[in-house]
């Protein structure tokens, strides 16, 4: 398949996928008979995800080890970590800030006027959820095992293990050893040619996808949780804007050309709700941008557990909604609170299947928020997803494009030369 026709085949992929879906729905007669047609597009989507899983670890592993071996020394490593981090950090927090203000502008939850009453059902999400602490997050960011972690695709710990890896492989490098090295870069090459062929699957996943989504919720559902989709989608739209205002200041113009670049991994993560599946065409429009792949296949695998914009601005809406309609007032203090109960919460869930949703779950009894409220949000939560994991792609596009620029700024800079001494005068 022509990479460039790609994103259009994945686009009527989309529009199909919406139409056959309404049409199983409307036609299905029961809620069960939906279920169950909805149960073989899922099939399909199932094995496009698997064949995206089985490619992400070893990519995730080749990509990282060449790039960090390639930085040649651990100064590289933490500059590039700690200008990383501070991206982040800072994106997160800006997220959390906007979808909290625009919650509290438009108040979509306000008017349900819901009470809780004993015996409300909890998601089982919410239950999983109460096992979360600072102490497991921190500890389980270190592998027991690289295979274990591998077999799991847990991906943050896949960088710690490939961040020792090559650093010790660009020492034995400096020794004059290079055959591993070159092992590594070749199986990179590889993987990027699995993964030309697994993509050329894309389109079909993305339409049994859309198919499944809608035989089940209907586009009915749409309409009648209008109000907040339309609303948390401006605050995606408001938070695109200001990363790539923010990309415009340190790239200039070249951002737009990113933009354009990353349309594909876009697309494939809006209409799968996968960032995972998003993971490969990233790191190739990155490299298509001019970003080393020393630097993208070292931030991007970390940005895909710390920088999940997308993601921040979803756990503020679906927050403030629960509380809003229930009539729960929330202080400015306590909504504060929040935002940075979230901040560390949000980091200890990456890689969770709809990480997200648990996030909400571990915050809401914190707060004495009704955890029943979570199941008014998870009727749409597929569409929603949909919209967070598409800007998670963005902003990580936008943080590794910026920190490889200052990268290379970093490298272009002259070396300072120490002024000669002047010579010693006498009185």
């Amino acid at each position: 398949m022509n990479n460039k026709k790609l994103p259009r085949y994945i686009a009527v992929a989309i529009l199909l996928g919406i139409v056959v879906g309404w049409l199983c729905n409307t036609y299905a007669g029961s809620a069960d008979a939906a279920k169950q047609i909805a149960g073989y597009f899922s099939l399909v989507t199932d094995i496009f995800l698997r064949m995206i899983k089985m490619i992400i670890a070893p990519l995730v592993f080749a990509t990282l080890v060449a790039g960090i071996s390639s930085l040649g020394n651990s100064g590289s490593v933490g500059r590039i970590g700690l200008r990383s981090m501070i991206w982040f950090v800072s994106a997160s927090v800006f997220s959390l800030a906007l979808g909290m203000l625009l919650v509290n502008l438009f108040q979509p939850g306000a008017h349900l006027n819901l009470s809780v009453e004993s015996g409300q059902a909890v998601s089982a999400v919410a239950v999983n959820a109460g096992d979360f602490s600072l102490k497991t997050f921190i500890s389980h960011v270190f592998p027991r095992s690289i295979a274990e972690a591998m077999a799991n695709n847990e991906i943050l710990q896949i960088v710690v293990f490939s961040l020792f890896f090559g650093l010790a492989l660009a020492f034995v490098k400096q020794r004059g050893n290079t055959r591993i090295g070159e092992l590594v870069d070749e199986l990179a090459k590889v993987m990027f040619r699995i993964t030309d062929y697994v993509m050329m699957f894309a389109p079909v996943g993305v339409f049994a996808a859309l198919a499944a989504a809608v035989t089940t919720q209907g586009i009915g559902l749409l309409f009648d949780y209008g109000k907040l989709i339309g609303q948390f989608y401006l605050g995606i739209l408001l938070l695109w804007l200001a990363l790539f205002a923010v990309g415009y200041g340190f790239l200039g113009r070249p951002v737009f050309t990113l933009g354009k670049l990353i349309r594909e991994p876009v697309l494939l993560a809006f209409s799968t709700a996968s960032s995972e599946s998003a993971y490969p065409k990233t790191i190739d429009a990155l490299e298509k941008f001019g970003a080393p792949k020393r630097v993208s296949s070292f931030v991007l695998p970390l940005g895909y557990s710390f920088n999940l914009d997308g993601s921040m601005m979803y756990q503020a809406f679906a927050i403030m909604f629960i509380a809003q309609a229930y009539n729960i007032e929330l202080s400015f203090t306590q909504q504060m609170l929040i935002l940075l109960t979230l901040m560390v919460t949000s980091k200890g869930m990456a890689g969770v299947a709809r990480a997200s949703v648990v996030v909400v779950a571990a915050t809401l009894p914190m707060f004495h928020l009704p955890e029943a409220g979570l199941l008014l949000i998870l009727a749409i939560d597929q569409f929603l997803d949909m919209g967070r994991t598409a800007t998670n792609v963005v902003g990580n596009s936008i943080a590794t494009a910026v920190i490889a620029d200052l990268e290379r700024r970093h490298d272009d800079a002259p070396t300072p030369v120490e002024p000669a001494l002047k010579p010693a005068t006498h009185a």
